[in-house]
């Protein structure tokens, strides 16, 4: 098995396990459920909602949309809800602000492929460097 491999399939575990613990922790109350809201989770791969500044901007965004801070679940998940009845004024939110994003910064895809892509950037340079000294294009 390679190293991506188990990699993908420790995320993809990770993944199921961030699922069953929020199908536990959001437990909504008959009034939620049954009324005039709406949920959502808002998630970031790099832990950036462990700063209070970055959080704080965070929830102040989300708010533009009527979305009223529910719970910090922890450093990478924050739960939000709000009344159907905001959806009337989505189209009045400044450009660029996003009712439904669910992601805050970068994806845990996008942080994948950069970490894959600097790991394979620095496999490159170490065979070209290898490949130099070698051929004694490069003296040590």
């Amino acid at each position: 098995m390679s190293g991506a491999h188990i990699a993908a399939h420790a995320a993809a575990q990770k993944r199921q396990q961030e699922q069953e613990e929020e199908e536990r922790m959001t437990r909504y109350n008959p009034e939620e459920v049954n009324g005039d809201w709406e949920f959502k989770i808002v998630r970031c791969a790099t832990e950036q909602f462990k700063k209070p500044e970055v959080f704080q901007q965070m929830v102040e965004e989300e708010s533009l949309a009527g979305w009223q801070l529910l719970e910090k679940l922890d450093n990478n998940r924050v739960r939000f809800k709000r009344p159907v009845s905001a959806r009337k004024r989505d189209a009045m939110l400044p450009a660029g602000v996003d009712p439904y994003r669910t992601q805050f910064g970068i994806s845990e895809g996008a942080l994948g492929a950069t970490i894959a892509g600097i790991f394979i950037l620095g496999v490159v340079i170490f065979v070209i460097l290898a490949f130099m000294a070698e051929s004694g294009l490069l003296d040590f």
